[in-house]
């Protein structure tokens, strides 16, 4: 960390003067890449709606953690997220009805129960933190693990990617190449689950769901093949985190809010350029 905070501090910027930028431009370069390839996935296969599900999920997981006196509730919001998400993946195989009023319904149960719990006594009100999210207040603690969880992430992906894309694709063909299918689904709904709930805190449960679906959106406009579709991705995820980080500085706004109105910019900047 000294290197990275002697390198920025190098720059002649007046952000670039304090740790705490060093601290959360960091974490952004490392959080990017993983909403954007988790994102990409996520469009292909008409998902937004599930990982908007997962985030609120957290709600009940924050509840759960502050019931069972635990002083930082990220591992209880991970473990209902991750059920939830199963949950989910178990119910659009196992009822007639359509994936989206599954969905729905786990969403709004998840929200309603998270209410209720942290709404006793009147104590909402100091959660909501979690809605809005605050980079800036990273520990470098907290960027080691997000960087944990990017290796975990990226290998999952190189192990997994063809499977994904062919399971989500076509799930007979799937079954028929000798792929357990169960298996390929649940993983990714874990993997959607741990990166939106790690990432909570930081970004923000109401707009955390938009960062990892703009690149993505943007991305698909732009790419001609998967390659191009990852790398694009992930390149406006990583501009759109720095510039809204440091705009967020000079605004003094939100900086989850505030980044994803850059990755908005540039979808529909996509836009244009594909219509052209």
């Amino acid at each position: 960390m000294n290197g990275w905070h002697a390198m920025i501090g190098q720059f002649p910027f007046e952000w670039a003067q304090y740790a705490f930028m060093h601290n959360a431009l960091l974490a952004v370069i490392i959080v990017s890449p993983l909403f954007a390839l988790l994102g990409c996935m996520v469009i292909n296969n008409q998902m937004a709606f599930f990982s908007e599900a997962i985030g609120h999920a957290a709600l009940t997981g924050i509840a759960i953690g502050v019931l069972a006196g635990l002083g930082n509730p990220i591992w209880s919001m991970i473990a209902i997220a991750v059920l939830m998400a199963f949950v989910i993946t178990l119910l659009r195989h196992r009822s007639a009805a359509s994936a989206d009023t599954i969905i729905g319904l786990v969403m709004s149960f998840a929200v309603a129960l998270g209410v209720v719990l942290l709404s006793r006594g009147g104590g909402f009100a100091k959660y909501s933190r979690y809605l809005i999210g605050d980079i800036l207040t990273i520990t470098p603690g907290e960027i080691a693990g997000a960087a944990a969880l990017l290796v975990f992430i990226v290998g999952v992906w190189l192990v997994f990617f063809n499977r994904f894309a062919l399971t989500f694709l076509n799930r007979p063909l799937a079954k028929s190449r000798g792929i357990n299918v169960w298996l390929v689904e649940g993983l990714f709904a874990a993997a959607v689950a741990l990166v939106v709930t790690v990432s909570i805190p930081w970004i923000g449960l109401l707009v955390i769901n938009s960062l990892l679906i703009l690149p993505a959106a943007a991305s698909r406009n732009l790419a001609r093949n998967t390659a191009q579709y990852h790398a694009f991705a992930i390149a406006i995820s990583l501009v759109s985190g720095a510039l809204g980080l440091i705009g967020s500085y000079y605004w003094n706004t939100a900086s989850g809010a505030t980044i994803v109105l850059f990755a908005m910019a540039f979808f529909l900047i996509s836009l244009v350029i594909r219509r052209r």
